[in-house]
């Protein structure tokens, strides 16, 4: 027979495991194979056991579950001889003193915890030695080994957090008690608002776990939309919101801020001249600005695992902004295959959502195409770099001012074009419908304002 004695240490570091409990979790499935279906859920795959043997059988077991064939020990027994590492002789015993060893069946789940929380110690063991092991070969930066560290604890973390099916009169009671705290005007259960009321009404706000892609052409004004929303969900609302710009310096950003808010002119701001009545307004916005829970990260080519290990610092975060997508990182070298990299920098950002549990609103580019036409409204097509943007995203987001194109002495310039004319295009959504919605455009302010509209 193989050698079934476990490793008891890893580089030096004791391993902890309990023989017995993987031994009453094997001896309970064969008892009462009922009991699979109990543990599964617990102990996904075979993985989770440290003895080689133990690994074995469950494995096999498991296959025999997800091909509808009935275990119990004759059963099990014949598909284990089909393994080379199984003797048949010794292997016959061991599963006999598995079912006549198993203290009970009831306590199944109880043993199938004890098996996993041994095994989740171990993986810490594992993780801290690769810690340590990319720590002393000065391959990566500190801030790179820290958000690596950060992650791989959160991983082990969440693996615990096992959801699994449940019954749907139980998830209809929870509607219902979502129902009724959103018909309280219960804060904790509203979605967080765009500020732009029309806006809101088509989206349903602003919906945790979501992701919502804002894209524009440059120039646009994508990242002053971007602003106005953060400045709205951390002003009125008094929440908290989380502002990654890979473009823009934190003073840039503050500048901006101040300029929608005291309502002076940005290129004032820039030059420093202004009347004694601007620097009241601009103390004053400051003074109003200051008091919200807004956080302005400018770390250049960020990577995702870097920003959920600031974001998980935070705490109660209810809003993330990130400007833009096409200047985030992996954080690895890759083989140039940009496309591939969005694909995975956005399907990140929508897990990203939902661990934090928070709506997450990425700016993106636009490709040329839209110049090329008659019609300059962007559409899905336009997206740039991978068509997995729009498939990850809940929310796609355009924006589009007829008077970027209508420019005075251009060509298609228009004196009845209205300059300050805006539109938010909705063009996907996955709440409900995609419409455009009509906006209006401050450009000395920097700050897009909803056009008042009658919804009776």
């Amino acid at each position: 027979m193989a050698d079934y004695t476990p490793k008891t240490e890893y580089d030096g570091l004791s391993l902890p495991y309990s023989s017995e409990a993987e031994q009453a979790v094997l001896g309970a499935i064969i008892f009462e194979p009922e009991c699979i279906n109990r543990v599964t859920e617990i102990l996904p795959n075979s993985d989770f056991f440290y003895i080689a043997l133990h690994r074995l059988i469950y494995s096999t077991m498991l296959s025999m579950l997800s091909g509808g064939r009935s275990i119990d020990f004759v059963t099990l027994y014949e598909e284990l001889k089909r393994e080379k590492d199984f003797d048949p002789t010794e292997g016959k015993t061991y599963l006999v003193g598995l079912v006549e060893n198993c203290p009970s069946t009831s306590n199944v789940e109880i043993y199938a915890r004890l098996v996993r929380d041994k095994f989740d110690i171990r993986q810490l063991i594992y993780a801290g030695r690769q810690i340590i092991d990319k720590a002393t070969a000065g391959e990566f930066e500190s801030d790179i080994l820290v958000d690596n560290a950060e992650q791989m604890i959160y991983d082990i973390r969440r693996g615990k957090n096992v959801a699994g099916l449940e019954l749907i009169g139980n998830v209809i009671l929870k509607t219902f008690d979502r129902l009724d705290a959103l018909n309280k005007d219960d804060p904790a259960m509203k979605p967080v608002s765009s500020g732009i009321g029309d806006l809101d009404r088509v989206i349903t706000g602003l919906n945790r776990t979501d992701l919502i892609l804002l894209a524009a052409r440059p120039g646009m004004g994508k990242t002053s939309f971007a602003l106005n929303i953060a400045k709205s969900v951390a002003g009125p609302q008094k929440k908290t919101v989380a502002f990654f710009s890979l473009e823009m310096s934190k003073e840039q950003l503050a500048s901006r801020l101040l300029s929608t808010e005291s309502l002076v002119e940005g290129t004032k701001l820039r030059t420093g001249k202004l009347t004694d009545e601007e620097w009241k307004r601009i103390i004053a916005g400051g003074d109003i600005l200051s008091k919200m829970n807004l956080y302005l990260d400018d770390t250049p080519g960020i990577t995702v695992p870097a920003m959920k290990a600031k974001l998980r610092r935070l705490r109660d975060i209810d809003l993330v902004v990130i400007d833009y997508l096409q200047l985030m990182s992996t954080g690895r070298r890759g083989d140039g295959n940009r496309v591939q990299e969005i694909s995975e920098i956005t399907r990140n950002l929508k897990i990203m959502a939902k661990e934090l549990n928070v709506p997450v609103i990425c700016l993106s580019q636009l490709s040329r195409a839209s110049e090329q036409r008659t019609d300059h409204r962007p559409q899905l097509s336009d997206l740039r770099d991978s068509g997995s943007i729009e498939q990850d995203a809940d929310i796609v987001l355009f924006l589009y001012r007829e008077g970027y194109y209508n420019k005075e002495g251009s060509p298609e310039a228009s004196p009845t074009a209205d300059q300050n004319a805006a539109e938010c295009l909705v063009a996907k959504n996955r709440h409900g419908e995609a419409r455009a919605v009509k906006l209006h455009w401050q450009g000395e302010f920097m700050r897009f304002t909803s056009v008042e509209t009658n919804h009776g």
